[in-house]
C-alpha cells in the first residue's frame, strides 16, 4: 500500500512538473501572442513618445510664431522718413523700395539685393499678380524674405475714382497677397503717391501703414539708363538720415540696383530691414 501510495505520489509529482514546464514553454501560437503583444506594447510606447515630440515641436513652432515682434523704427507720417523709436538708436538708416512689381524685373532685382543682404520692400500692382506667373513671381520675392506692399490693384490715380473703387484698389490687392503669401500687407503706397481722405479710411480699416516717399527718379528720362541713375541717388541732396528711396521694376533700376545699396552702404547707411518698421496689424497679431 505504501509502494502504490508512493508510485501515485511519484507519479503526480511528475505530471504537476510535467504540467508547469508545459506552462513556462508556449506552444507555437502562444509564442506568437506573445510577441504580437510585445510589438504591440513597444509600438505603443514608441507612438506616445512620437506624439510626444510631436506636441513638443509644435509648443515651439507655436511660441515661436507669438513671440512679439519688437520694432524699432516707424514711418514718419508727415514727410515719411524712416525714423527710430529710441532716439538713442542708429538714424543713419535708409529705405530701399521698388514699386509695379512683380512686373518684368522684380524677381531678379530681388535676387540682386539678397546676394548682397540688402532688405526692401516691394509695392506690388494686384494686377500683376492674377495670372499664375505673376502668383509665383510673387511668392519667389516674398520666400526670399522680402517684405510685400500694397501699391493698388491698377495703379489708377485714387483722387479721380469713386470711394468704392478706392476701396477695391486696395482690398483686392490685399486680398490677392494673402492669398498667395499668406500674410496681408503692412504697407500702403498710393499710386503717384496722392491719397485721399476715403483712403485713409481704408488703410486705417486695414490696419496699415500709409508710406510714400523722399525722394525717387528712375521714372525721369535724364535717369533712364543705370549710370545716371546711380549717380543721383546716391549724390541728391535728398539723401538723409532716414531716407525712403523709391525706385521701379525697370531694365534700368535692375542695372543699377546692386550700385545703389552698395553705395549707400559705403556712404555709412544702415539698410533697414522693413520687418523692424512698426505697423499696427502686426502689433496687434503679437499681443
Amino acid at each position: 500500500m505504501k509502494q502504490a501510495l508512493s508510485i501515485c505520489g511519484v507519479t503526480l509529482i511528475s505530471a504537476l512538473l510535467l504540467s508547469a514546464c508545459q506552462t513556462t514553454n508556449p506552444t507555437a501560437s502562444e509564442t506568437n501572442s506573445m510577441t504580437s503583444s510585445l510589438t504591440q506594447s513597444n509600438s505603443n510606447t514608441t507612438d506616445a513618445s512620437s506624439d510626444s515630440a510631436l506636441a513638443t515641436s509644435e509648443k515651439i513652432l507655436e511660441e515661436e510664431e507669438i513671440k512679439p515682434v519688437e520694432y524699432t523704427y516707424n514711418v514718419n507720417p508727415a514727410i515719411f522718413t524712416i525714423e527710430p523709436l529710441n532716439k538713442e538708436d542708429n538714424t543713419k538708416v535708409a529705405l530701399l523700395t521698388f514699386d509695379d512689381a512683380p512686373d518684368t524685373h522684380a524677381v531678379e532685382i530681388a535676387k540682386k539685393l539678397k546676394s548682397i543682404d540688402a532688405p526692401a520692400v516691394f509695392f506690388v500692382n494686384g494686377m500683376y499678380i492674377e495670372s499664375e506667373e505673376g502668383k509665383q513671381k510673387l511668392k519667389d520675392i516674398y520666400d526670399m524674405g522680402f517684405e510685400i506692399g500694397n501699391h493698388s490693384q491698377t495703379h489708377a490715380n485714387l483722387s479721380e475714382i469713386t470711394p468704392e473703387e478706392q476701396r477695391q484698389e486696395i482690398i483686392k490687392t490685399n486680398e490677392l497677397v494673402y492669398e498667395i503669401t499668406g500674410e496681408k500687407p503692412r504697407f500702403f503706397r498710393a499710386p503717384y503717391g496722392v491719397n485721399t481722405d476715403v483712403s485713409a479710411q481704408i488703410i486705417e480699416e486695414e490696419k496699415m501703414v500709409f508710406m510714400n516717399w523722399t525722394y525717387g527718379y528712375d521714372w525721369e528720362a535724364d535717369y533712364q539708363n543705370s549710370e545716371a541713375l546711380t549717380d543721383i541717388m546716391l549724390n541728391t541732396e535728398y539723401l538723409n538720415d532716414g531716407a525712403n528711396l523709391l525706385m521701379h521694376d525697370r531694365s534700368w533700376t535692375n542695372e543699377a540696383t546692386i550700385a545703389i545699396a552698395e553705395g549707400l552702404k559705403e556712404k555709412g547707411y544702415t539698410l533697414i530691414d522693413p520687418a523692424l518698421i512698426a505697423s499696427p496689424e502686426r502689433e496687434e497679431s503679437t499681443q
